[in-house]
């Protein structure tokens, strides 16, 4: 499955952004990374996999989802950054657990700090996807969710977000 249609719609919303926040002549691709990185961090905190003292279980599947695609977003305007426009993903999760799975994603997006390579970023696409399906996602709930999610930050745009 191509992402084509994420993609233009995440240029769409970048390009809303850079003219609204006056970006013209931002280099924004570290920004990006660390947004990535911090999302993928909220994502972790709310799936709780790592928190083996507590209890307390994981958030609901919508909470999970909202913070995934959050990362979406971000893992997109990485690749619009690198001149990409699509992708096919060939991987799955390469770990069968969630800490594993993050920490894999931590190491390639770090691998991207300083260095546009597509076939790294295709990897970390990839990966990412599979973080979502051991999520319990199918590509499809991550797809319905990054349409709801981009909506909302459009509405957040107009509101002076």
């Amino acid at each position: 499955m191509g992402f084509k249609e994420l993609f233009e719609m995440q240029k769409h919303l970048n390009d809303r952004i850079i003219q609204e926040h006056g970006l013209h002549n931002d280099d924004l691709y570290d920004q990006r990374l660390l947004a990535l990185l911090v999302e993928l961090g909220e994502l972790a905190n709310e799936t709780r996999c790592f928190k083996y003292w507590s209890v307390k279980p994981a958030s609901s599947d919508s909470v999970i989802l909202e913070e995934y695609v959050d990362g979406l977003h971000f893992i997109l305007s990485v690749g619009l950054d690198m001149g990409m426009d699509d992708i096919e993903i060939h991987t799955v999760a390469s770990n069968e657990d969630l800490t594993g799975q993050f920490l894999s994603l931590y190491r390639l997006i770090s691998g991207l700090q300083g260095k546009k390579d597509k076939t790294l970023f295709s990897q970390l696409f990839s990966e990412f996807i599979g973080l979502g399906q051991l999520l319990g996602f199918s590509v499809e709930n991550i797809v319905d969710g990054y349409y709801k999610k981009n909506e909302i930050n459009h509405q957040r745009q107009d509101q002076g977000y």
